[in-house]
């Protein structure tokens, strides 16, 4: 067995966890505890870490889960509750050098700053489009203003170059939702909230050995990209809540459970557990539409810092926190779970859009606040772990151990403050995104060799971080 690939044996199953000897001789033990949890889940057929996993609620984050699509189980805590959240790259016409000057770095954070409202209580501008139409039909919901490359089909990739644009469902299941939930995200549509999500300017290094890859996706050494990571904010947020609240009910009634009260599961073919899938649809569809006008909302301040000509083209979008049905060659039709995991699917996969059925498509992994991302490509051998890899860095500690241990001047020295090779950010305070800081997180360097190392994913180029506009709270 490969040194990055250790399958770990525990009362209730065995887990795959795919990390190198040294990243994974530090795991908590308590992945562990909620791993055997997991397993006790019924008709479980898999399950593994990537190398960024830590615990979150109820399952942690880094989880890969597989059930048989017909007699499954369906784990909201195994989605998430930010369901749909993902991450989204678009690359521009700009060059690194375009951006040398640190103040006009600054202009371009202010400007996005400006148009892009961060908070929960902060409204987005999007008030004309309906929300029906977005949790129903995904980016085809949209009015053709708010898709400005979709009347230009050649140069068209708003529409296309995403892991899926409109995600279909029962939309009868829309009634179960409450009227102050459907308002409240309405509000917040197009807004990228805290935590850990971000918008980041980078500058693109190309991966030799990946080069005809890189070329063929568009990319250009020094070019300027912008990653968003963002969710489905408080559509998600109340499909969770009303169906996890519905779906432990039917545990009790079941007599299902494990030790841990904050993992619940249904049957697929259960009226709750068919009921959170078809939700959780139409939150996938919320969550790719949100991204989409965060980045359109950059691109209006790239456009008015930078001048008109200014283009953000998309490169991919895709989630890590979402559940669904896929088909594998040896195991026939299954339901996937990701938490935290990214798909990334080699060349001539079937499930890939396209333009990159030749290539395979982006899979995008972002870094730590300081520390580069990474733009990655699936290899046939990732079948293995039903094409997943990590989703960034993941944390290594706490938000409140990192506020408790980690000083201003570390995190501002981290970000290069006060030199030319400043990493600005659009907060007053450092202090405010302090538990967001690069020592927050794992190296990502070593998640990323851990998954090369595993021969799941090869890297096709290396993101330098130069600004970061986050959410304060």
């Amino acid at each position: 067995m490969s040194t990055y690939l250790h399958k770990v044996k525990l009362p209730a199953g065995d887990v795959q966890v795919y990390a190198g000897p040294e990243l994974f001789s530090t795991l908590d033990y308590k992945i562990f505890e909620m791993a055997n949890n997991n397993l006790q889940i019924p008709g479980i057929q898999f399950m593994s870490y990537t190398p960024d996993v830590h615990v979150g609620v109820g399952t942690c984050i880094g989880t890969t889960a597989v059930w048989n699509n017909g007699d499954g189980y369906v784990s909201p805590s195994i989605v998430g509750s930010d369901i749909g959240c993902g991450m989204r790259v678009h690359l521009t016409n700009l060059h690194s050098s375009d951006l040398k000057d640190v103040k006009l770095r600054r202009r371009l954070v202010k400007a996005i700053g400006k148009l892009l409202p961060m908070e929960s209580h902060q409204r987005g501008h999007f008030s004309d489009i309906r929300l029906e139409h977005v949790v129903k039909k995904g980016l085809h919901g949209l009015p053709g203003k708010y898709v400005p490359d979709s009347y230009t089909p050649k140069k068209s990739t708003s529409l296309t170059h995403v892991e899926s644009g409109k995600f279909a469902f029962d939309e009868s299941v829309l009634d179960a939702m409450p009227e102050q939930a459907i308002h409240r995200a309405h509000r917040q549509l197009g807004t990228l909230g805290g935590g850990n999500h971000f918008v980041e300017i980078q500058a693109i290094e190309i991966a030799e050995e990946q080069r005809a890859v890189a070329e063929a996706w568009g990319l250009v050494d020094g070019q300027i990209a912008v990653m968003i990571h963002s969710g489905s904010r408080a559509w998600g947020g109340a499909v969770n809540q009303l169906c996890t609240t519905a779906i432990k009910k039917t545990m009790g009634r079941l007599g299902l459970g494990t030790a841990d009260p904050k993992l619940v599961f249904a049957p697929l073919d259960h009226p709750d557990g068919m009921q959170y899938v078809n939700l959780m649809y139409s939150a996938l569809n919320y969550a790719v539409v949100n991204r989409h006008l965060i980045a359109y909302a950059v691109r209006e301040a790239f456009r008015e810092v930078m001048g008109s000509g200014c283009e953000l083209r998309t490169l991919y979008d895709l989630m890590h926190n979402y559940a669904w049905e896929e088909h594998h060659d040896k195991r026939g039709s299954v339901f996937v779970h990701r938490k935290g995991a990214t798909r990334a699917l080699p060349a001539g996969h079937p499930d890939n859009p396209k333009p990159y059925m030749a290539t395979g498509h982006p899979a995008l992994i972002p870094g730590s606040m300081g520390t580069a991302s990474y733009l990655m490509v699936g290899r046939p051998e990732g079948e293995a772990n039903y094409y997943s890899i990590c989703h960034g860095a993941g944390r290594i500690r706490s938000r409140s151990a990192t506020k408790r241990l980690v000083t201003v001047e570390e995190f501002a020295g981290a970000l290069k403050v006060g030199t030319d090779d400043e990493i600005v950010v659009n907060q007053l305070s450092l202090e405010s995104i302090i538990d967001e800081s690069p020592q927050a997180y794992k190296n990502v360097d070593d998640i990323i060799e851990s998954v090369t190392g595993a021969g799941l994913a090869d890297v096709v180029a290396k993101c330098k971080p130069l600004a970061a506009v986050k959410g304060a709270k």
